[in-house]
């Protein structure tokens, strides 16, 4: 088959394109691109994470590099991805490989690349290995080199770089209470290793290689059962990770979901209000106009970039970069590690909550009253091709006058089709990891969210 990576990485079906064979061949590839590093003495980090079959391909992947000579640090249990991009960099490595298929239904497993300075591989890596690809000999009989493969603990170094960089006592002594959701993927054990029972409720924390038939993305509409358990255990805040712990969405007090925008610009906000850092800032095309509005009162440069962490990354080595982040809940704070980290920047807001002796929903109302309200929803359509194709030709062709009601006011096809009106923006792209379309909206209202989507879903 074809391999070529998407969004974040190369992401198949286990046992129809997702196989070891294929996996040979990527990992192949990868391994030229590292065999021309700087670093590469140094080795690579291979980590995986809770997923079927997960720990095997990646002892496959491990002594697979080590047959083209290359030293693999293999970690010895599941481990968040963030955790192999730390120690990627922290140890500096030639790169990092994580087996996950991040928040993808459990059917599926993936190759995430990471670069030496700790974050995705830059696009023009990834273009690298694709390349290689067309010229592995698939064919070629394997001779792993076991004494260049070592087990590490990348676990507890990733639990102990935590704990020295967020003030850990701060929150104890607040006495805050977390319920932790880790949605079965690679982020359980980890606030755990930091917390005990006192501060932490532990929910969808072991091993379900099914994820109890829910793609383990911290969205909405697949946390609802812990939304009942957060409120039986009455905790000050919810923590959710996706499958491979790089993702967040939170609960505040009430049970209320609060996703990665209003994470973000209360992040941003924090570090540039409070915090008095400056810097530029970078976000994909799909997140909130807070951003815009936060960096516009601060004088601070916005990057509004494609959909795809390894876009902002990538600008997080060459520029002065505050903060970075995308709509599916991936955050990263330049100053801690070019990569987004969900478990990082839950703790962090629970700090910031500690400092400020307040609530989750009292910083969300907080952003509000200083930068205006924003709702926000997002819709996942499997089509049939022939719909998803006649929704994205009618999108494309910028011509809609009004949505919801309101005038459209600028079109902007940098990333899929993103329509401004009065009021909020709706943007129509298809998914760069999954085959569904993505409709996002943002408004001053719930109800003109509502509508807009509605109107999206009809155009053709």
């Amino acid at each position: 088959m074809q391999i070529r990576f998407g969004t974040d990485g190369w992401r198949a079906v286990i046992a129809r394109e997702f196989t070891f064979d294929n996996l040979k061949t990527v990992t192949l590839a990868a391994a030229e691109y590292f065999l021309h590093h700087t670093d590469t003495s140094n080795g690579i980090c291979v980590g995986y994470d809770t997923r079927f079959m997960s720990r095997e391909f990646a002892r496959f992947t491990a002594d697979t590099l080590s047959s083209r000579g290359l030293n693999v640090l293999l970690s010895s249990t599941f481990t968040p991805t963030p955790a192999v991009s730390l120690y990627t960099r922290n140890k500096r490595l030639a790169g990092g490989i994580m087996i996950t298929a991040s928040h993808n239904p459990p059917t599926y497993n993936g190759f995430k690349v990471k670069d030496a300075y700790g974050g995705s591989a830059k696009p023009e890596s990834i273009a690298l290995i694709e390349r290689y690809i067309d010229s592995v000999d698939v064919d070629e009989q394997l001779q792993p080199q076991k004494h260049l493969v070592e087990e590490v603990d990348l676990k507890q170094f990733y639990i102990d770089h935590l704990m020295s960089v967020i003030d850990i006592d701060l929150i104890r002594d607040s006495q805050l209470t977390i319920a932790h959701n880790a949605m079965f993927g690679a982020g359980q054990e980890i606030l755990t290793g930091i917390f005990d029972e006192s501060v932490i409720s532990a929910y969808h924390c072991s091993r379900n290689p099914g994820f109890l038939d829910i793609n383990p993305e911290p969205v909405p509409q697949n946390i609802g059962d812990f939304i009942d358990f957060f409120n039986e255990v009455q905790t000050d805040v919810g923590i959710i990770n996706d499958g491979d712990a790089d993702r967040i969405g939170m609960l505040d007090e009430h049970g209320s979901f609060v996703d990665s925008h209003k994470i973000f610009a209360i992040l941003l906000k924090h570090l540039v209000e409070d915090r008095t850092m400056t810097g530029e800032v970078a976000k994909t095309f799909a997140l909130t106009d807070l951003i815009d509005r936060i960096c516009e009162k601060h004088g601070l440069r916005l990057h509004t970039l494609p959909v795809g962490f390894k876009y902002v990354s990538q600008l997080m080595t060459e520029r002065n970069i505050l903060i970075g982040g995308e709509e599916s809940g991936g955050i990263g704070i330049t100053s801690y590690l070019p990569e987004r980290d969900g478990l990082y920047i839950g703790l962090l807001v629970m700090e910031i909550m500690a400092r400020k002796k307040t609530t989750l929903s009292g910083l969300v109302q907080e952003l509000f009253a200083e930068y205006g309200c924003r709702y926000y929803e997002r819709h996942d359509l499997a089509l049939s091709e022939s719909r998803k194709q006649a929704i994205v030709s009618r999108a494309s062709q910028g011509d809609f006058t009004r949505i919801a009601n309101h005038r459209v006011t600028g079109f902007n096809d940098l990333d899929g089709y993103k329509y401004h009106f009065e009021g909020g923006w709706l943007l129509i792209r298809p998914s760069g990891t999954e085959p569904v379309l993505r409709l996002y909206c943002e408004a001053d209202s719930p109800d003109t969210v509502s509508k807009a989507l509605s109107f999206a879903e009809t155009i053709a």
